[in-house]
């Protein structure tokens, strides 16, 4: 059975942040074994009107907050928005109650301020963008910062530095699950440049 992978959205997210995973687990393992073994949405707070990324693209999300269906990968981007959706109780609500029965919960790049909001990130350790970093930190005191890894594992929450570490981290979680050949297949389709990293920490 295909895993829910939930691409969670707000005005003012980084494009680039979303859109690099969404392409990751929307196109893995179906031209080696012809299986689908992600299901990719997207849940916004609303549906309408739609949702302003940071470069101007307009996204009409799958489903609102109301309606989602359960994640078993739950995607927190970043962006200039993440920096308002920390104070957003909705978001932060939605974001807690997903990570209760989520079997991983990804952050990239400044998505992790968001998990710090929430207090998903007490007592581990996490990176954000290198920008963000002291951020994070101040945000998230039970937490670890780390700046340098491309991403941080910590079992079911994982974070990810920024932007394009978000294809490196996505491309991590697929080799975690389905192993590194489907990772690297996945990976030379795109024809990203990409090596397995050892999981910090």
């Amino acid at each position: 059975m295909a895993r829910n992978v939930l691409v969670t959205l707000f005005d003012d997210v980084d494009t680039l942040d979303f859109c690099g995973p969404l392409e990751v687990f929307a196109i893995t393992g179906q031209r080696a074994t012809g299986l689908v073994p992600f299901a990719v949405t997207t849940v916004a707070e609303r549906r309408s009107p739609p949702i302003t990324t940071r470069s101007g693209l307009w996204i009409t999300p799958y489903y609102s907050f109301a309606d989602a269906v359960q994640a078993d990968i739950l995607i927190i981007p970043g962006g200039l928005g993440a920096r308002h959706e920390r104070k957003n109780p909705q978001m932060l609500s939605f974001i807690r109650e997903q990570a209760k029965n989520a079997e991983i919960v990804l952050s990239i790049c400044t998505g992790a301020l968001l998990l710090g909001a929430t207090g998903l990130l007490d007592g581990l350790t996490a990176t954000t963008h290198h920008g963000a970093l002291d951020e994070l930190a101040t945000i998230a005191p039970a937490c670890t910062v780390v700046g340098g890894p491309r991403y941080v594992d910590n079992g079911k929450v994982i974070t990810s530095a920024g932007i394009t570490a978000g294809l490196d981290t996505a491309l991590y979680v697929v080799q975690r699950l389905l192993g590194v050949a489907t990772a690297r297949e996945t990976a030379s389709h795109m024809e990203f440049v990409w090596e397995p990293i050892e999981q910090h920490p």
